[in-house]
C-alpha cells in the first residue's frame, strides 16, 4: 500500500516547539542536576544556590533554543520548512516537492518516532524531524497503515 499525503509545509516556529520539547524529554536528567545544585543550599545556606541553579537552567534552555533557531536560518535547513507531500510505503517515505522531483529517506534512517494527539512526529536525529499532522492524510485508514509500520520497524516507543 502506498500511503499519498497532501502537501505540507512545516512552521518554523512549530519547528523550533517540537525540537525543544523533544530534548527536554530525552534529556530529562539534567533537571536532577539543577536540583542538586539548589541542594547546596544545605551545605551553606545561601540564596546564590538559588539563582545559580536557575541561571544555569536557563542557560541550558537557552543553548538548545539558538540551536533550533539557528536551524531555521541556515541554508542546510531550508529543506525542512519546503512544502512536500509524503509517499509513505513500508520500505520508504518519499518526500516530493513536485511530481518530478523527490527525496527518498529508508526507514532505517529514521532514529524514533512518536504519535501526538493530532500528529506523527518522525526523527532523523537531533535537529531534523518530520511532523505529519493528521489533517495532510486523506483517509483513517492511512492513518492505521502508518501507524502499523512505525510499530512493525520498532520505531514507536
Amino acid at each position: 500500500m502506498i500511503v499519498k499525503t497532501r502537501n505540507y509545509k512545516l512552521d518554523k516556529k512549530a519547528y523550533r516547539k517540537l525540537a525543544l520539547v523533544n530534548i527536554l524529554k530525552k534529556q530529562w536528567w539534567v533537571s536532577l542536576i539543577v536540583l542538586a545544585i539548589c541542594l547546596g543550599f544545605i551545605w551553606i545556606q545561601s540564596i546564590w544556590w538559588f539563582i545559580f541553579a536557575i541561571v544555569a537552567g536557563g542557560l541550558y534552555l537557552l543553548f538548545w533554543w539558538i540551536q533550533f533557531y539557528g536551524v531555521t536560518q541556515l541554508e542546510q535547513g531550508k529543506m525542512l520548512f519546503e512544502k512536500f507531500s509524503y509517499e509513505i510505503t513500508s520500505q520508504q517515505i518519499i518526500m516530493k516537492l513536485n511530481a518530478r522531483e523527490g527525496m527518498p529517506l529508508k526507514w532505517d534512517q529514521i532514529k524514533s518516532a512518536q504519535i501526538g494527539k493530532d500528529y506523527f512526529l518522525l526523527f532523523v536525529n537531533k535537529a531534523q524531524l518530520i511532523h505529519l499532522p493528521f489533517r495532510i492524510f486523506n483517509t483513517e485508514n492511512e492513518r492505521k497503515f502508518l501507524t502499523s509500520i512505525l510499530r512493525n520497524k520498532g520505531l514507536l516507543k
